[in-house]
């Protein structure tokens, strides 16, 4: 059963507002509404660390795996992880996918920062990127098709 929500209720005229926080706290415990919070029981993490006043900030950054870092350290990071998805791709149809979207990527970035480091990335061009990949993938068979005969 879903608990309807309570419409605010006001303070009274002639009560103080620590005397009318107190009760409304009061109530509430009264209530169970703080029984199973997350932590409870627990000691504050980071208490012992230095005052950080956007302490929130960064912990929603790490929860949400976002990064403030400028575009182009970004991008730098994302073409590195396809160079390494593109050598480990099965097809080159996977090859033209990956290079597609870095290229999309890397012009989007070139064309919109307008703060932080400029980028030197250009789009990749696919056919060079394939022949690349085919060359790789054909020294890797005929390397082990060579290694396996002696």
């Amino acid at each position: 059963m879903t608990e309807e929500p309570r419409s605010p209720e006001r303070k009274p005229e002639k009560m103080r507002w620590e005397t009318w926080v107190e009760r409304k706290i009061r109530e509430s415990i009264e209530r169970g509404e703080f029984d199973n919070l997350p932590g409870a029981g627990r000691p504050l993490p980071d208490l012992d660390r230095p005052y950080d006043e956007l302490w929130w900030l960064r912990k929603k950054l790490r929860e949400e795996q976002l990064s403030v870092e400028p575009p182009l350290l970004e991008l730098r990071r994302q073409f590195e992880a396809t160079r390494v998805q593109i050598a480990a791709a099965g097809s080159e149809a996977e090859v033209r996918r990956l290079v597609a979207a870095i290229n999309e990527r890397i012009v989007y970035v070139n064309t919109h920062t307008t703060s932080g480091p400029a980028t030197e990335l250009a789009p990749l061009n696919v056919d060079a990127v394939l022949a690349q990949w085919r060359r790789a993938r054909s020294t890797a068979a005929g390397g082990s098709a060579a290694g396996s005969g002696a």
